[in-house]
């Protein structure tokens, strides 16, 4: 038996390409290595799984994925943002949109999306084989044969199949865990094309500063973080993070993370590469309201000493750090503080230091950047321009977005697309 088409991959771009290929009459199976499908989709968003985002504005949509955007014009017009909402909708999965205009279930639980996923394949009879991991695929005249080990029993063996055509959709080398092995780059190899070398993105950074570790699990709203190359600003983002035991998170870091590898990784005609982060802790204010709002403080609290008067400042938890950042004595009484002294720590507030080392990588990574080559790929069908019959979708090419629903969304239209035009 020949089927019509072959999906590598049970992720959201796979399980996408499968269910919209099946629905036009194909007759699909879908290959997954793990023992069931999703399992990157069900660690998204802290495990509510953003969706998608809601920006209306579809070309500012496309800009927010860098150069590379321009590949998706054709794959997002033709299944935007607002119709993978009426998509999940129409499987009875309802959503809302939240702060970023972050797009999520109204259930905050990503197992809701992949059972809304699975309904999709089940009512157009998708077949499904889990355990099962393709190897190679050899291109014949007519057709492919895809060689994969099939370990769903308690004996391994190895099985050949035929299809018409396939699809590539087994994800990066993110979450390693999660079944990301970056085996679609080797298969893609296998059939003639280029892979454009891979880095982990959207991931935590290693901080030099030991302090950062007493700050573990402190979460910061409403910050901009700033990188600096040579002492000169290059990028910044505004908004949550966070403090682990190894350096920093949450959604601004993983945003800037790609900016601060490149930078990690660049060299200034032999000069020794300086980077730094800042941290401003209140961005809202400039300097002067800034120094108004701790004079204000210092008023309520003027008998009191330093270490007691910062409360309605900061965070507890970064009390005793900044006190001792500032090199001002903890016990002296505010009222003692001269106009200098409050100038530093305004100076610190707004300029919190911070050495990165490097990129946490792939173990905790969110996406791969880089991956196939968009040149070698047809945006408007997803198919190889090398291996006629071959399509790739998904985190597999060489495409990524910031945090906020934006790598799923390229799941969804590559997916779509490369369904709709097999």
């Amino acid at each position: 038996m020949i089927y019509d088409l072959v999906i590598i991959g049970g992720g959201p771009a796979g399980m996408m390409s499968a269910g919209w290929a099946a629905k036009n009459g194909k007759k699909v199976l879908l290959l997954e290595k793990n023992r069931q499908l999703g399992m990157k989709l069900l660690i998204t968003g802290r495990g509510r799984c953003n969706l998608t985002n809601a920006e209306e504005d579809k070309k500012k949509l496309i800009s927010a994925y860098g150069q590379n955007g321009k590949f998706l014009f054709s794959a997002i017009f033709a299944f935007d943002n607002y119709k993978v909402m009426d998509f999940f909708n129409n499987l009875g999965l309802k959503t809302k949109i939240e702060r970023g205009k972050r797009v999520f279930p109204i259930s905050d639980d990503a197992y809701s999306v992949l059972n809304a996923l699975k309904k999709f394949l089940d009512n157009n009879k998708v077949e499904i084989k889990y355990g099962c991991e393709v190897e190679k695929i050899k291109k014949l005249k007519n057709n492919f044969i895809i060689i994969y080990t099939d370990s769903s029993n308690s004996i391994t063996k190895t099985v050949e199949i035929a299809a018409k055509r396939v699809v590539v959709a087994c994800g990066g080398k993110s979450y390693p865990d999660s079944g990301s092995s970056g085996q679609g780059y080797e298969l893609a190899r296998q059939l003639g094309h280029n892979i454009i070398d891979t880095q982990p993105a959207l991931t935590p950074i290693i901080i030099k500063e030991k302090w950062v570790k007493d700050l573990q699990g402190l979460d910061l709203k409403n910050v901009e973080l700033s990188l600096y190359q040579h002492d000169k600003k290059v990028d910044s983002r505004f908004g949550e993070m966070l403090f682990t035991h190894f350096g920093i998170s949450g959604p601004i870091v993983l945003d800037i993370s790609k900016r601060v590898g490149e930078a990690l990784d660049c060299h200034f005609f032999g000069k020794k590469n300086k980077v730094k982060l800042s941290i401003n802790l209140k961005p809202a204010l400039n300097a002067v309201e800034l120094d108004r709002r701790v004079q204000r403080d210092f008023v309520q609290f003027n008998n009191k000493q330093f270490k007691n008067a910062l409360d309605l400042l900061l965070p507890k938890k970064l009390i005793a750090i900044i006190i001792k950042l500032s090199g001002l004595d903890p016990g002296m009484k505010v009222n003692q503080i001269d106009k200098n002294q409050r100038g530093s720590l305004v100076k610190l507030l707004q300029n919190l230091e911070l050495t990165p080392t490097q990129l946490k990588g792939y173990d905790l990574a969110i996406v791969t950047t880089g991956g196939v080559d968009l040149k070698e790929v047809n945006p408007k069908t997803m198919e190889s321009k090398i291996t006629k019959g071959l399509y790739f979708c998904g985190e597999v090419l060489d495409i990524d977005g910031p945090t906020g629903g934006y790598n799923l969304q390229v799941a969804w239209s590559t997916g779509f697309v490369a369904g709709n035009h097999i």
